[in-house]
């Protein structure tokens, strides 16, 4: 029986394998992937000149406190002002019964006129050369003493009427009507808000970088987006014995600031400067307890690594600890460098 070739003609073979590649190739066209790059702004990790800062809790106060006090005794005839009670500067607060100072100073006005008349008479005389200069200086020295106690006299009477010494608000009334006042004796405790100043507890650890500096932000507790800026302060010569800290009183300048004796604020003091490495805070990105940057290297491969944060300043800048060094790069937009790996990958 004659043997059936089954491989087939040479030429054959080379036309079919021919047809299977081209029909191959019309059926599954090659797809190209779409260039979806990502372009990813980046800044630069630079050093930074910031401030050295301490805060520390303080009291607003009145620089213009006092307690007016009675001068002369009198008893207390009419009252004008109570607490809570705004005076201006001159204001009368009360007025003391005067009929003794009234009648001191009519007979010491009597006295001096008396005086006055015998010394004009003894200069006259002795201008004629009728009597001694010694009588003449007698004569001028009793008109000096009756002057002085003419002048006494007018003060007391004046006393009996007691003014504000500057525009404030009566915190306190010591006295009632029909009280008698004693020289001494407090009458009034008022204060004034037109200067106001902050005191606060200064550690000895900062006192000589705070002396240095003399620089001041005060802030409000409930409101610290409004900061007060000052330079003139009084700093104490010594320490408290017991707390080892000094008292220091910053003077708010000047303006209606809505803040009243007693308020309590937060007082920024600056210590110096140093140089610090910072990133914008919009490239950082925290995944459950890790901080994080992704930082860009100059092959455009693109990296998530791990940072120690510090402090954030008013610019949102914040301060790196550790995980970077100068001149790298780090994304600003975390969302798109996550886009950018996926696109890398």
């Amino acid at each position: 029986m004659p043997m059936v070739n089954l491989h087939p003609h040479p030429l054959l073979y080379i036309i079919m394998t021919s047809f299977i590649y081209v029909t191959s190739s019309y059926a599954t066209p090659e797809i190209k992937q779409a260039d979806t790059r990502i372009d990813l702004e980046t800044a630069r990790v630079i050093y930074h000149d910031i401030q050295q800062t301490r805060v520390l809790d303080a009291l607003v106060e009145a620089v213009n406190k006092a307690t007016v006090s009675a001068q002369t005794s009198g008893r207390v005839s009419k009252i004008y002002f109570d607490v809570n009670d705004y005076a201006k500067k001159g204001d009368v607060l009360l007025r003391l019964r005067d009929k003794d100072q009234q009648a001191k100073l009519k007979v010491t006005q009597a006295d001096y006129n008396q005086a006055l008349t015998e010394f004009n008479r003894a200069q006259e005389l002795y201008t004629k050369k009728l009597i001694a200069r010694s009588i003449v200086d007698k004569a001028e020295s009793v008109l000096k003493s009756t002057s002085a106690r003419l002048e006494q006299a007018q003060e007391n009477l004046e006393h009996t009427v007691v003014r504000a010494p500057y525009s404030g608000i009566m915190v306190k009334r010591h006295i009632e009507a029909g009280e008698t006042a004693q020289p001494g004796a407090a009458l009034f405790t008022g204060l004034s808000l037109e200067s106001l100043r902050v005191a606060v507890n200064l550690p000895q650890d900062i006192i000589n970088q705070v002396r240095l500096h003399k620089s001041a932000r005060i802030r409000l507790i409930d409101n610290e987006n409004k900061i007060l800026t000052s330079s003139s302060m009084t700093i104490s010569p010594y320490a408290d014995a017991d707390s080892h800290t000094f008292l220091v009183r910053v003077n708010l300048p000047e303006g209606d600031h809505k803040l009243y004796p007693g308020m309590a604020v937060k007082v920024e003091f600056i210590l110096g400067s140093n140089k610090v490495l910072m990133v914008p805070a919009s490239s950082i990105i925290h995944r459950s307890e890790v901080t994080a940057v992704y930082v860009m290297d100059d092959n455009q491969k693109l990296t998530m690594r791990q940072i120690r944060a510090g402090s954030t300043t008013d610019d949102n800048l914040v301060e790196v600890l550790a995980g970077l060094s100068e001149n790298e790069q780090v994304t600003l937009d975390p969302i798109s460098a996550v886009r950018y790996l996926k696109e890398q990958q």
